[in-house]
């Protein structure tokens, strides 16, 4: 890879432009993956969950860019409609490929971020692998209202990384969403963890061990599909 250090860039959407961090690998754990994580609806590129995830799977080889969609870097609080959501993706991931030509790379995100992502996996897009953390299956409430139309078109192997609890990804509608999966996808739940990844204070576990479980989990399952694992 070109660059060694982390680097903030400013990256053009079509006549916009929205900010980027690079975070790459820990030198002693470089696994040659370069994940392009996008935020949640209510999150940006520098909420307390991006940095943890960010920095936990820095710690176990990948390079990290993690970036704004536009709405955030304008500071709104509305989310812009999916086609800018993934416009705004596919253009970090053209810098990615030109500044670092990763040997793997990697698309998805937390929640909505990674519903985008999975979106444009679904549509073909080229990557190696698509790697989902709180995948937001339905609204709060509403499980009727499933967003798994797509998930059958996925090629690309995925991680997808949700909690028990969470609210927004009922464990037996997802289970029975991916029975008409037929790509390479592993689903990891966390015990007792909800949308945000954060457990009860009874489970004896706090923040920091779900984050070095995502880790570890993300680290074994990149050097699967890379024929390693």
């Amino acid at each position: 890879m070109i660059e060694t250090d982390r680097a903030e860039w400013r990256v053009s959407v079509g006549s916009d432009e929205t900010g980027a961090i690079f975070q790459p690998a820990s030198p002693a754990s470089d696994i040659g993956a370069v994940f392009v994580c996008a935020h949640g609806a209510g999150g940006s590129m520098h909420d307390r969950g991006m940095t943890q995830t960010a920095e936990t799977l820095v710690s176990k080889g990948f390079g990290v860019v993690r970036f704004n969609f536009l709405y955030k870097e304008k500071k709104s609080s509305r989310p812009d409609p999916m086609p800018r959501l993934k416009d705004c993706v596919t253009a970090v991931v053209s810098r990615v490929r030109d500044e670092l030509a990763p040997k793997t790379l990697i698309i998805g995100g937390r929640s909505m971020g990674g519903r985008a992502a999975s979106m444009l996996a679904a549509e073909g897009f080229d990557c190696d692998g698509l790697f989902l953390l709180a995948y937001p299956l339905h609204p709060a409430g509403q499980p009727e209202k499933l967003r798994d139309a797509h998930l059958t078109a996925i090629k690309v192997p995925v991680l997808c990384i949700n909690g028990t609890r969470d609210a927004l990804c009922t464990p037996a509608l997802m289970e029975r969403a991916l029975k008409t999966v037929t790509t390479d996808w592993m689903m990891h739940w966390i015990e007792g963890a909800d949308h945000s990844f954060h457990v009860l204070k009874s489970s004896g576990r706090g923040d920091a061990d779900v984050m070095q479980e995502i880790g570890e989990t993300g680290r074994a399952w990149a050097l699967r599909i890379q024929g390693r694992g």
